[in-house]
């Protein structure tokens, strides 16, 4: 076994290798770029080296600054994590060279599956079973627009080179094929520096299921059973689950046996996955391997009791698989959920920003727990532009699937996260809904259930109000000297915080803005009593608050004779409600400071929703648009985003051109109405 271990990644999958490393008593080595200077992952390694910009091409992409950082501190294997360099021929390749060890598989093997044209001609000749398609070498535009005529639509535009939902698009008909290839190409080469693609036919309410295989250098090969991973968003998991609903013992064996013939038709050595689509009557076929471990490895290790990072390590230090394919066993079921920074009920565009506050429910690390949490940042980092924006992973283990909904549904809500916007409440609305919760999976999930888990927004309740004026109250310093007064107190009224005046009344307004909506809530102090009123509803009001003042503040509110809970955090203005009923977060109206909105407001101007690079534009002064027209393609976080006309117009000014970064609400194009 060797003793030093350089992770070239960042985020949760270092802090995850570093744990198990150290537990195995290996010394560490983590690499960072100018943004992750003070990144968790730095802090969990004995040694870091830094290897350049914040741009991953600038840092974490670099073969030779990472080779380099290995030598320097006499690294003797590097674990390259998942993404960036995790599945890149060249780098173990480099590796090798410099006389390295590479924690995954051999050059050929990545070479094998790297391309998933190749791939496929691979497995058919393997046996193993795919999907109808076109996984030539031939790029021409009009070639391919043959091919899926042929297939027949809807069809699947996907980067040969690809994975993590990059570089994919579905193709209704013939007529919106061409913008389709343009776009996944565009995007295949700017994420994997190639831009070749396959055709297959898109499956109609397909699962996604994907096998862990495990396979050493002594010839050895198994398959840790499967994972469920049906539940997307723009190609993208959401939520894993292992073992998957209603899988059969038959099944499970015969995607089992394909996916470790698959392994051994290149000789794999290492952690792999073998994913497969699945049609409503369980036929399934060979999508792609990736030849890396995955985001959603620990349900897998929740239900087996087994460390794949401990498994990737001992393999690469050439000893032999820590079990037999006899000896693995199923033990209740898990569920994960990717806890990211992004507004679902905008596209699920990423969100940019410090996080003030950052807690989690109890958890342990790896599989000796029942809630079990992957982070790879902490209260007070950043989510820059510059890399993918998961927070954590949230992880839950339950004797059955039931159970396990179940703890993950309180998990999510014990979360306490300030700063961001974040998908929890809306992965609550998921793990909560009907159809996920019987199991009623498919890969449009999310679509086909758009109504039930995108509500429209309800405007803040009495009682969320309430809770939030109990906590301002209590910043102010004030408290409600009913509920916090014992009876053998003496009676001083000077020193009571509990507004009272010498006339005998006391009142306040506070005004809290939601979304368009601006709440005016008064509350009045008359004879030792309080009364809060709401849409001139009064409203009997008693309240305690303990905890951190602004940060961390536990409310009790009685209102008309009923008791609600909640956790409220007060940050930059805002006040933050955790309440069993979601969350909601209400700003701080100051009168002086919004005197000017109306008048600031830029009309016909549209601006960047975050910061990026111009990657295409398709409009320049003087063109007309149509409400809906797309006008150009922004890149951020490794997706793209466009930005469309909001009405129709004449486009007065461009700002930028291609190739410019901008800056989070930066006017990107004037439009004349």
């Amino acid at each position: 076994m060797f003793n030093t271990l350089l992770i070239a990644n960042r985020g949760e999958i270092a802090c995850r290798v570093a744990a198990t490393a150290r537990r195995m008593g290996l010394r560490t080595v983590a690499v960072y770029s100018d943004a992750d200077a003070r990144a968790r992952h730095v802090a969990a390694c004995d040694t870091a080296v830094h290897i350049g910009g914040s741009e991953p091409r600038a840092s974490y992409l670099r073969v030779d600054a990472i080779i380099e950082a290995a030598r320097q501190t006499g690294a003797q294997a590097i674990h390259p994590g998942y993404g960036f360099l995790s599945e890149n021929e060249g780098f173990a390749e480099a590796c090798a060279a410099a006389g390295i060890v590479f924690v995954g598989p051999p050059n050929s093997a990545i070479a094998a599956m790297g391309s998933k044209s190749a791939a496929k001609t691979l497995m058919a000749k393997a046996g193993v079973p795919l999907v109808p398609g076109y996984h030539g070498d031939n790029q021409d535009a009009a070639f391919l627009q043959e091919q899926a005529d042929a297939i027949g639509y809807p069809v699947l535009i996907k980067a040969s080179a690809g994975g993590g939902g990059k570089g994919m698009r579905i193709v209704e008909n013939s007529a919106h094929f061409a913008e389709a290839l343009v776009s996944c190409k565009r995007e295949a080469a700017s994420s994997f520096g190639d831009d070749k693609v396959l055709i297959e036919r898109y499956l109609q309410k397909p699962r996604h299921i994907e096998i862990q295989v495990f396979a050493d250098t002594h010839g050895n090969c198994v398959y840790l059973f499967e994972r469920d991973c049906s539940v997307q968003r723009r190609h993208q998991k959401v939520l894993e689950e292992a073992p998957a609903p209603g899988m059969t013992e038959e099944r499970r064996s015969a995607m089992g046996e394909a996916a470790v013939a698959a392994a051994r038709a290149v000789n794999y050595v290492g952690a792999g996955t073998v994913e497969f689509i699945v049609e409503p009557d369980g036929r399934f076929y060979f999508m792609e391997m990736n030849t890396r471990l995955q985001v959603e490895h620990p349900v897998t290790e929740m239900i087996t009791g087994h460390d794949l990072v401990e498994w990737q390590l001992r393999v690469a230090a050439g000893q032999p698989l820590p079990a037999s394919q006899q000896e693995l066993t199923i033990t209740g079921h898990a569920i994960e959920a990717r806890i990211y920074a992004e507004n679902p009920d905008n596209g699920f565009l990423p969100s940019i920003g410090t996080l003030g506050t950052l807690r989690f429910p109890p958890h342990v690390e790896f599989t000796d727990g029942d809630i079990r949490v992957d982070g790879g940042v902490k209260a007070g980092d950043t989510i820059s532009p510059f890399y993918d924006p998961m927070i954590a992973k949230l992880i839950v283990r339950g004797a059955d699937r039931d159970q396990a909904l179940a703890r993950m549904a309180r998990a999510l809500g014990e979360i306490r996260c300030v700063g961001v916007q974040t998908n929890i409440a809306f992965l609550k609305r998921l793990i909560e809904d009907q159809a996920f919760a019987q199991a009623d999976l498919d890969t449009s999930l999310i679509e086909r259930r758009h109504d039930a888990l995108f509500p429209p927004a309800a405007p803040a309740s009495e009682k969320v109000l309430a809770l939030a004026v109990a906590a301002l109250l209590a910043r102010q310093g004030m408290a409600c000297s009913d509920t916090n007064r014992s009876a053998a107190a003496p009676i001083d009224p000077w020193s009571l915080p509990d507004g009272w005046r010498v006339s005998g009344d006391y009142g306040q307004v506070f005004g809290l803005i939601e979304d368009s909506s601006h709440h005016e809530i008064a509350i009045h102090h008359v004879e030792r009593r309080w009364t809060l009123m709401v849409n001139n509803q009064p409203l009997a009001f008693d309240w305690t608050v303990t905890g951190a003042a602004d940060n961390d503040m536990k409310v009790r509110v009685r209102l008309d004779g009923h008791d609600i809970l909640a956790t409220v955090i007060i940050a930059d203005g805002r006040v933050h409600v955790f309440a069993a009923s979601g969350i909601k977060t209400l700003q701080i109206h100051d009168a002086v400071a919004h005197a000017d909105d109306e008048s600031s407001a830029h009309d016909g101007g549209l601006t960047a929703p975050m910061p990026g690079k111009i990657i295409s534009l398709t409009v320049k002064a003087g063109d007309k648009v149509t409400r809906g027209d797309a006008l150009l393609v922004m890149e951020a976080m490794k997706m793209e985003h466009t930005i469309t006309a909001p009405a129709d117009g004449t486009v007065e000014e461009v700002f930028f051109n291609v190739g410019d970064q901008v800056t989070d609400g930066a006017e990107l194009i004037s439009i004349s109405q």
